[in-house]
């Protein structure tokens, strides 16, 4: 596993190689955009970082370049201050992930690992439309795509705050994976069909699964139906139901967001964080 770091800043670069979850994965460095197309072009990496200094605009047609070279490569982009429209423009070209900066490094090498094993990740993310305001997608039922899809809209909203963006995208990835392990049965050929919107005042997130629906007094699995005096009874269900651990997702959101309204099938919810 090879991974190609542009322009690193020394720190961030002596950090990834200090990254546990790195192990096993060889960082190399290279001084400039030239010689990075030069060593693509003589190696096969899995995976290019670029550089913290350049813009996203600037980076797009220079990962589109290296994708020429190397199909199958995998491209982190990095930004000084990314604009929700260059944030947009990366979901469309479908890079793998962007930051920016700064940064946490313990979720840009944690990225980094998951681009190198990935596979078959390409249209995970498809822009169905998409404006700074209202941004409309559809994901493949997989937790790396959830992730992933969490990282861009992560980016997308700089003027948050960071406590309120934090927190709602919290909620939001727990409903967007119960929706791909409910709905979806985490099949990557299912897809869910998600919308993030932003008005004056509110953040809104709203979330559609392909599954039948269900009905909200019949979650046995969930820790949102646990009675006060057995807080962690959920988790024998959902071990005879052969499902992941957890199922606090739903209890989580309702007490991070302001609002959480499903539809009648239950299968489409809306997450609504007041930010005035």
């Amino acid at each position: 596993m090879r991974v190609l770091l542009i322009e690193p800043d020394s720190a961030l670069a002596d950090a990834l190689d200090r990254a546990a979850v790195l192990e096993g994965v060889t960082l190399d460095r290279s001084s400039g955009e030239a010689e990075a197309l030069g060593r693509l072009r003589r190696t096969a990496y899995d995976a290019v970082v670029t550089s913290p200094r350049t813009t996203l605009e600037h980076d797009l047609p220079l990962a589109e370049e290296m994708r020429w070279i190397r199909p199958g490569v995998k491209v982190i982009l990095l930004a000084p201050e990314p604009t929700p429209e260059e944030v947009i423009s990366a979901l469309r070209a479908h890079v793998f992930a962007c930051f920016g900066m700064p940064l946490e490094v313990g979720e840009l090498a944690d990225m980094i690992r998951r681009a190198v094993e990935a596979e078959d990740w390409r249209d995970g993310i498809q822009v169905v439309s998409a404006q700074p305001d209202w941004v409309s997608v559809r994901v493949s039922c997989r937790v790396l795509t959830a992730d992933r899809l969490v990282t861009f809209l992560s980016e997308l909203r700089p003027d948050l705050a960071d406590e309120d963006r934090d927190d709602m995208l919290v909620a939001f990835r727990e409903v967007l994976l119960n929706a791909m392990e409910h709905g979806g049965r985490f099949d990557p050929g299912q897809v869910v069909e998600v919308s993030a919107v932003r008005t004056a005042r509110t953040q809104v997130f709203y979330v559609r699964d392909p599954g039948p629906g269900f009905a909200r007094d019949r979650l046995e699995h969930a820790a949102v139906s646990n009675p006060p005096h057995d807080p962690t009874a959920h988790l024998e269900r959902r071990a005879e139901l052969g499902l992941r651990p957890g199922g606090f997702g739903l209890l989580v959101a309702r007490q991070v967001v302001d609002e959480m309204i499903y539809s009648e099938l239950g299968n489409e919810v809306l997450l609504i964080k007041h930010t005035d």
